[in-house]
């Protein structure tokens, strides 16, 4: 995780630069009175940094991506100019208001201010807001969790573009409950108390998960048969672990056309001769990439063999280096 410098309070708030702080996979806590719950959004990491008129969008790796969500431009206007540092996701919803991953997949590799624009009308992004680091001239982040969400309610937003739903006192069971009755992914639990930590994973934040996601390295794919022929057939999939990158499987579901004909040119671009991970992959066809591509997979549980069972893909990630991807 990429470090921000930490905040010198003598400095605006786009001066700033800030690795989001990260949640730690768990069961719900037991002191559920000590908590607070909100929806996991199936998105992307934004840290968005706003001063007077201007405004800067960094994803999790602190790279800007801005100009890759254009509908986000009148935030500053939505605060009045003041200075915030606000923490949150960019989530597409598919037309039964649900967060779709897959949907936002069209806007995360896209090049070209028209191209931009175009993906923006068919596949719109909201920015689900659930955290104020900075406010005015003030750093805020070691203040906390439940007073930078007061602060954070005041400001008032809610707009056709972004939004900073409620979160939740206690009963992290029945929200749980409530977002399993909805499809959605999980909830996350975060301390009252808990201040928060730039590029830190803690365990004062929690995911508490309705269905098993991993992110997995792209170490490789097989070659399609049938409809697939002379295209992708299924990608191969690692973790690193003490041994290097190590194969966890392949996933040959959840592909549409589309998404078959980028990887496919992404891929041909990251040929090598040999494999790239540690272990035996058990499969004669295989070819190989250089393990740069970090791809997100739902699936069913873990196998005695230290493989996914039943995996389908979700979408390729831009906003985390596949050195830290690791097994949750």
């Amino acid at each position: 995780m990429p470090e921000g410098r930490q905040v010198r309070a003598g400095d605006g708030a786009l001066a700033q630069r800030i690795a989001p702080m990260l949640a730690t996979t768990g069961p719900l806590p037991r002191d559920d009175a000590a908590w607070a719950y909100e929806i996991k959004w199936d998105g992307v990491r934004a840290i968005t940094y706003v001063e007077g008129v201007s405004m800067r969008v960094e994803s999790r790796n602190l790279a800007d991506i801005t100009p890759r969500y254009p509908e986000l431009a009148g935030l500053p206007e939505a605060l009045g100019g003041r200075g915030t540092i606000l923490d949150g996701e960019v989530v597409a919803f598919d037309e039964s208001g649900r967060p779709s991953f897959g949907l936002l997949q069209h806007r995360m590799h896209v090049a070209g201010e028209a191209e931009v624009r175009r993906r923006m009308a068919e596949h719109p992004v909201v920015y689900m807001i659930f955290d104020l680091l900075w406010l005015d001239a003030e750093p805020i982040w070691r203040y906390p969790y439940a007073e930078r969400r007061g602060l954070l309610a005041g400001l008032g937003l809610s707009g056709p573009r972004w939004q900073a739903p409620a979160h939740h006192v206690g009963d992290g069971d029945a929200l749980r409950e409530a977002s399993r009755e909805r499809g959605l992914e999980g909830i996350v639990a975060k301390r009252l108390d808990s201040a928060y930590e730039p590029g830190r994973r803690s365990r004062r934040w929690l995911k508490i998960k309705n269905v098993a996601r991993q992110e997995v390295v792209i170490g490789g794919w097989l070659p399609g048969e049938g409809g697939r022929s002379g295209r992708l057939g299924a990608l191969l999939m690692g973790v690193n672990d003490e041994s290097g990158l190590r194969f966890v499987g392949k996933v040959g579901t959840g592909f549409t056309d589309r998404t078959l004909a980028e990887l496919g040119r992404r891929l041909g671009e990251l040929a090598r001769p040999d494999s790239p991970f540690s272990n035996q992959v058990p499969y004669r066809h295989a070819r190989f990439v250089d393990p740069v591509l970090v791809a997100e997979v739902e699936f069913t549980e873990w196998t005695v063999n230290r493989t996914l069972r039943h995996p389908s893909y979700k979408g390729v990630r831009d906003d985390k280096p596949a050195s830290e991807v690791v097994r949750e």
